[in-house]
């Protein structure tokens, strides 16, 4: 059994690349695995069936003989372990690769999930008018912080590894809220790894999906 991963059968974004399913897609792209994707619907995301591979019922999943996934992280970090082209072959470089892999969704991303919550989910209680500035200076100051690390250089940490990745796709979050503009390095950071072969074939192939005609039955 090949690669099989799941994604949305209607994606909430309109396939603008922000589903996660699109940083595994980009993963598998940059290993040169193929792959096959099972979509899913809203409803068949709490059915049994999907449950048994994600107990949280989102998606992607990952499955590849007997084994299956959940989770970018882990599913990304598997993939790198397995396949050249996402992790250095020099021990230090691959685990600051992966440190990097963590900071991206332990510390950049939680701040930026709380903006979505912040303007979406929240927006109509009493406080939110309130929350969202703070919110929003949660995520400057931790752009500031990516930003003055990152510097002049290219990638985080010598080339391209899945710690770019992760950031690249976490980051990638922030655009249409006009923060990530503030920040001139990052937002070029972000446009070198959207400009990456490897992400334009993901991009492509998760827009593919969302702009096709739906099936009438």
């Amino acid at each position: 059994m090949g690669i099989v991963i799941t994604a949305f059968e209607r994606s909430p974004d309109g396939g603008k690349g922000l589903a996660r399913d699109t940083r595994v897609r980009w993963a598998l792209e940059e290993t040169g695995q193929p792959y096959d994707v099972r979509l899913v619907s809203f409803q068949a995301m709490k059915a049994p069936a999907h449950l048994a591979l994600h107990p949280f019922g989102q998606i992607p999943t990952y499955e590849e003989g007997d084994l299956a996934l959940f989770e970018t992280g882990s599913i990304v970090f598997h993939l790198a372990e397995r396949h050249p082209g996402l992790f250095p072959t020099d021990a230090n470089a691959r685990a600051r690769a992966i440190t990097w892999m963590f900071a991206a969704l332990n510390t950049i991303e939680p701040p930026i999930l709380d903006l979505s919550n912040a303007r979406v989910i929240e927006r109509d209680q009493p406080w939110a008018a309130e929350r969202l500035p703070v919110v929003v200076e949660r995520i400057r100051a931790r752009l500031t912080q990516l930003a003055t690390r990152l510097g002049d250089s290219e990638w985080l940490d010598g080339d391209f590894s899945a710690g770019d990745l992760m950031m690249v796709s976490v980051l990638l979050r922030l655009r249409p809220s006009g923060i990530l503009d503030e920040f001139p390095s990052l937002a070029a950071y972000v446009a070198r790894g959207e400009a990456r072969p490897a992400y334009q074939r993901a991009f492509a192939a998760q827009l593919a999906i969302n702009t096709a005609p739906q099936s009438k039955n």
